[in-house]
């Protein structure tokens, strides 16, 4: 019996959610006396995975698999785990490991848990601590049932190297036709950016700017940071910024190490879609706004003060430090 995770890939290679989980699922084969195997589809660069830990990968290749497909994949997660006698898999919280987590655990008749942040409190029973009410709590939570299906929280566990020597065997499902009665006709992605997915920092503003041509100071601090950019749900709204940029309940979940928000004021939604991030910095005018209460640190000043003396304070680190 292996630990088993789904290596979740873009564009043939593996993000940095799917190396978390790697890394993650090595502390707990460790502890079971047990390996790692990993299932991939589509997935062209594969060798990095031996970096974090993983005894085993199962290809899949399909052309019919090219693009996600939730009832296709949990599958071919599904028939991966049975081959393997696995009883335990470890899934992301990517959006796409979101959709297709429950659906692993209803094809194995397995108990889920998400938004896990940490190693198991205990293996018997099996007990995981996880966020729960948006952020705001915690919870420990048991699974009881043979199989179980826990989905990591993003940057929860970080990234540890563990190099092994993987193996490779090619695997073929059986794929349902049934599952593939929806098609995908064009994907829209960012180009040349650091993804608010696989950010570490997340540089994000919002209305306190007055318009989509105060942006460019936002760029360039990001630049500097090497962070994504983000934007509140109005600026999105307003068509100031693109909506793939919006964070918060309504928006994309942020879980980066930094967060700085620039000229938010701090609506409950927001907040609730940023609390998984570790620091918090907040730059705004009004000492007020309740962002403040929920930053490790706070600026009370003008934006357009701030932060051109922030990127200028950054550029001269860089440069003595280069």
């Amino acid at each position: 019996m292996s630990v088993l995770i789904f290596a979740e890939s873009n564009n043939g290679k593996f993000n940095k959610a799917t190396l978390e989980v790697a890394s993650y699922a090595k502390e707990i084969a460790n502890t079971l006396g047990t390996t790692v195997t990993a299932v991939a589809i589509n997935a062209s660069e594969t060798n990095e995975l031996a970096q974090y830990g993983v005894d085993k990968l199962l290809t899949v290749t399909n052309s019919s698999l090219e693009s996600f497909n939730a009832k296709a994949y949990a599958d071919v997660v599904k028939q991966a785990a049975e081959k393997e006698n696995s009883t335990l898999i470890v899934m992301s919280s990517t959006t796409n490991g979101k959709y297709l987590s429950p659906l692993v655990a209803s094809n194995l008749n397995a108990g889920y848990a998400s938004n896990v942040i940490a190693l198991p409190e205990s293996t018997s029973p099996f007990k995981v601590k996880r966020t729960a009410f948006s952020n705001k709590a915690f919870s420990v939570t048991e699974i009881s049932s043979d199989n179980k299906v826990i989905a990591l929280a993003k940057n929860a566990f970080g990234l540890k190297e563990n190099a092994t020597s993987t193996t490779q065997e090619d695997f073929t499902p059986t794929i349902n036709d049934a599952h593939l009665a929806t098609t995908v006709t064009a994907v829209d992605k960012t180009t040349g950016k650091v993804t608010i997915a696989d950010a570490d920092i997340v540089v994000s503003a919002g209305r306190g700017l007055k318009g989509p041509e105060n942006w460019g100071m936002v760029e360039e601090l990001a630049d500097i940071l090497g962070a994504a950019t983000a934007c509140s749900k109005p600026v999105s709204d307003l068509g100031w910024r693109p909506h793939n940029e919006h964070v918060g309940q309504t928006g994309k979940p942020v879980a980066s190490n930094l967060y700085i928000a620039i000229g938010i004021s701090g609506a409950i939604q927001h907040l609730a879609g940023i609390n998984a991030s570790k620091v918090k910095v907040v730059i705004n005018t009004d000492p007020e706004a309740p962002f403040f209460k929920a930053a490790d640190y706070g600026i009370v000043g003008d934006a357009f003060e701030v932060v051109p003396t922030l990127i200028e304070k950054l550029k001269a680190f860089k440069a003595q430090n280069a």
